[in-house]
């Protein structure tokens, strides 16, 4: 089959690129403006050159492809750039969703675990939890523009629109050109880290996700099924120092505590209404990175073969990444 890939130049779109090219399938990638040419060296695959706000060039792409895979996205998690993340991860599908119903291509939609129920301590979230499950997500900027992205492919699926939708976790691995999710890592290594975030994330190889994805091409389910693509369940304070140790770093003194977490939120909150942009540290990521966003991942073991590594793996292999590009 023939298959149209968005976002190829972000770490999970790079890899699903490079490991499609060891199948039988045809590929092609969307490259906007001003992407290096590094990026997607190697890769044996078309390329339209374009954005997700491009009509024309989406009816062209879907009129060559069988299946598209939509990882494109902004990711901001904070307050500020809702226009901006709204018109990528929502007005950005719903033109994907309208070419693939026009022009028959099944849609594969890479979304997030931050769209459905979040996890706790006592219990990891799966495609079935209720939304308020300990609390509820944080409706920033990133939450709200990628719920609005699901809400299109559903109201497409209504219409007629043959799509899966696979929720990756905190993705980690090689190919992580910008960085994305990997700038943690960069950061961790950089400098000594004295206070982790109180709460933890699903570690998952980029590689691995990738596989499932590729496994869903072919796969027989049921039109609009949800898979977490989730990994391994671990605090801030047990990942900083498992990164920390590949660069060297002394593990972080404690996860932070109720005047960290206060003080984080109100300074980077305080520079924001000052400023055009917004911190890393807010009000928003704080608040997320003090939820337990843990996730099971049965569903897509059992219907879609999917397997996670060891996390020390996925963690070498992207460390080597980071040094080799970074460092």
């Amino acid at each position: 089959m023939r298959i149209f890939v968005t976002g190829g130049s972000g770490l999970l779109g790079n890899t699903i690129l490079r490991q499609l090219a060891v199948t039988p399938h045809s590929s092609a990638y969307m490259i906007r403006r001003g992407t290096g040419d590094e990026v997607f060296e190697g890769i044996d695959a078309d390329a339209f050159h374009g954005d997700l706000s491009d009509c024309d060039l989406i009816d062209q792409a879907t009129q060559w492809a069988d299946v598209v895979i939509h990882s494109a996205g902004l990711i901001h998690l904070g307050w500020k750039r809702m226009e901006e993340s709204m018109r990528v991860n929502a007005e950005g599908t719903r033109n994907l969703v309208n070419a693939c119903l026009k022009n028959g291509c099944r849609l594969l939609l890479i979304g997030t675990v931050n769209t459905l129920a979040v996890g706790s301590r006592d219990q990891a979230a799966d495609e079935t939890t209720p939304l308020n499950h300990a609390g509820g997500q944080v409706e920033c900027s990133y939450v709200v523009s990628k719920r609005a992205g699901v809400a299109e492919v559903e109201e497409g699926i209504k219409q007629g629109l043959q799509a899966v939708l696979l929720h990756p976790g905190f993705m980690l691995g090689p190919w992580d050109w910008k960085p994305s999710s990997g700038r943690m890592m960069l950061e961790v290594g950089r400098s000594w880290k004295p206070i982790a975030p109180r709460g933890g994330c699903s570690v998952c190889d980029s590689r691995d996700v990738a596989d499932a994805i590729i496994s869903a091409i072919d796969a027989e389910i049921p039109n609009g099924r949800s898979y977490v693509l989730a990994g391994h369940n671990v605090t801030y304070y047990q990942l900083w120092t498992e990164m920390g140790q590949r660069f060297g770093r002394t593990k972080p003194i404690m996860p932070a505590g109720p005047l960290q977490r206060v003080l984080g939120a109100t300074a980077g909150d305080f520079i924001s209404r000052f400023s055009r942009g917004e911190p890393d540290i807010n009000s928003a990521s704080v608040a997320m990175s003090s939820q337990f966003h843990w996730y099971d991942s049965t569903r897509a073991q059992t219907e879609l073969g999917y397997r996670n590594r060891p996390m020390s793996e996925t963690l070498d292999d992207a460390a080597d990444w980071i040094r080799s590009r970074f460092h």
